[in-house]
């Protein structure tokens, strides 16, 4: 009997064993919140690099007759171009890893960076559904928004790069204080944008500003800081967004993984 008790004791504990080894095992693939099926990363990042070409080549005109080199110039285009030259180096990666890894784990150079360009894009996004494109209501430009062009570089390029972090991307390396310094890059624009238009650059003929929230001559210096300052404000609250979402994500994942004893 003590030695049939034995026998049937070591059994369960294998069988235990095992429980807990398949499911650190299984959990260990989505630990960090992200799925590490670098196919799956490879086919999304490159149909997502052919869009963002796709929207940079029809905004800017570039292979026709006459380029339009004056869309280089708004913070559009150049958060877009930022986006295209990420995901490139995505693509690389993540062909690189396939060759030398195997398909199994993240192909992400920084979650950091990632998060940091997410959120430049975003503000793209953000900026044209909540100021530019109500302002089309008010103002008789003729301008047509949502065009082809329009949701390539505004919306379908955002929505790429915020996928890509969501579903490729591990969670939990975003700090604290990364939303603040997100905000330097269109802070550098900001500064790019006023000294070319003061040297006497315009934008489109006769424009002197990219976008209308920025022109001083219609809204003051106090009323363009003020507006700058709400945006900035609204921005960084997107991004402690982004911030608290990391970290959730992160946890639920850590979670899953943990192992789990039979029977639980």
């Amino acid at each position: 009997m003590a030695e049939q008790s034995s026998v049937s004791e070591s059994i369960a504990s294998r069988h235990s064993g095992l429980s807990t080894h398949s499911a650190t095992a299984s959990g260990t693939l989505l630990a960090s919140g992200a799925f590490v099926v670098r196919p799956l990363a490879l086919f999304f990042r490159v149909v997502a690099l052919v869009l963002i070409t796709a929207g940079i080549v029809r905004i800017t005109g570039i292979f026709g007759p006459e380029p339009g080199w004056a869309s280089f110039t708004f913070y559009t285009v150049q958060s877009n171009i930022l986006c295209l030259i990420w995901m490139a180096l995505l693509v690389l990666i993540t062909v690189r890893d396939l060759g030398t890894t195997g398909p199994r784990g993240h192909s992400t150079p920084s979650a950091r960076w990632s998060a940091a360009i997410m959120m430049a894009i975003t503000i793209t996004m953000l900026v044209y559904l909540i100021v530019l494109v109500p302002a089309t209501f008010v103002q008789d430009s003729g301008y047509v928004p949502f065009s082809l062009t329009d949701n390539l570089i505004h919306i379908i390029t955002p929505c790429l790069l915020i996928l890509d972090w969501l579903l490729f991307v591990p969670k939990g390396r975003v700090r604290g204080f990364d939303p603040l310094l997100w905000a330097v890059i269109p802070l550098l624009y900001l500064v790019f944008a006023f000294t070319y238009g003061g040297l006497g650059g315009e934008f489109s003929p006769g424009q002197r500003y990219p976008y209308p929230f920025l022109d001083v001559d219609a809204h003051g210096v106090f009323g363009v800081v003020l507006r700058v300052l709400a945006l900035a404000v609204a921005l960084i609250g997107v991004g402690y967004l982004y911030f608290g979402l990391d970290r959730l994500l992160s946890r639920r994942a850590r979670a899953a993984a943990a192992p789990r004893p039979i029977g639980s």
